[in-house]
């Protein structure tokens, strides 16, 4: 707990045994309050290995998407009483032992969301990020930023703290059950003026690490797109959408 403040970390599962239990023993239990896992319908032990550790964990009995994993994480968190909740990949690509300072920037009452940046600093290079997918990332963010009229140094981010507020009500059923969710969940939460900040992190690149292929990798660049589009189409009042809810 910090301030008062209840803090959940939700960890969306796919395939994670191979890394999970290396991602919870990092968690600052002393400040966390709740962990909650959501199994995307995995083929190895991440599971079995989940609730050996403890961990509360809820199972898609096939593979939903990304985005509807997140979507159970949220909605449990928040029926725990979680008043911050982190979600936190549990492939070990980025460090859990930010969790305290991530849930500091929201129980301070400075920031609604905070992201942490691989961009920021040398953290994504220096941890193995292929060249081409730092490209890749830094590209989109540019065109991103200026169709949004934000200044985030990434929107790709797998590592992202939400206080209760801006959960309840960002309209979470609206957006893809897909990859494109986080993107779509950041414009939700731009469009609403909620306080966005960001924290530098290291982060790792391995076998184990999570990723996808080449040909989904294009079909989510073109929706990151896509959204910032659609968002700024929104903000010009030339097309509403039902992403968006009225301001």
């Amino acid at each position: 707990m910090l301030d008062g403040k209840r803090v959940a970390v939700v960890l969306p599962a796919y395939n994670a045994a191979k890394t999970l239990e290396r991602t919870f023993a990092e968690i600052p239990h002393d400040i966390v309050d709740d962990v909650i896992l959501t199994d995307d319908g995995s083929h190895d032990d991440t599971v079995t290995l989940s609730k050996s550790l403890g961990i509360h964990t809820l199972v898609h009995q096939r593979n939903m998407g990304y985005g509807a994993n997140q979507k159970t994480c949220y909605t449990e968190a928040l029926a725990r009483g979680a008043d911050i909740v982190v979600m936190l990949h549990p492939d070990y690509q980025y460090s859990p032992r930010l969790v305290t300072a991530m849930a500091s920037m929201i129980a301070s009452d400075h920031y609604d969301v905070v992201f942490a940046s691989r961009i920021l600093g040398h953290g994504a290079l220096a941890g193995g990020m292929p060249l081409y997918k730092y490209i890749a990332n830094r590209a989109p963010t540019i065109t991103q930023n200026i169709l949004m009229g934000q200044q985030l140094s990434e929107y790709h981010t797998g590592y992202r703290a939400w206080s209760r507020a801006v959960l309840e009500k960002l309209p979470l059923d609206r957006c893809s059950n897909d990859f494109v969710f986080d993107n779509q969940m950041i414009a939700q939460a731009a469009w609403a003026g909620f306080r966005i900040g960001e924290i530098s992190c290291p982060t790792r690149y391995f076998a184990e690490a999570s990723s996808i292929n080449f040909a989904r990798s294009v079909t989510y660049g073109l929706g990151v797109l896509e959204v910032s589009l659609q968002y700024r189409l929104a903000k010009w009042n030339l097309r509403p959408n039902p992403l968006f809810a009225p301001e």
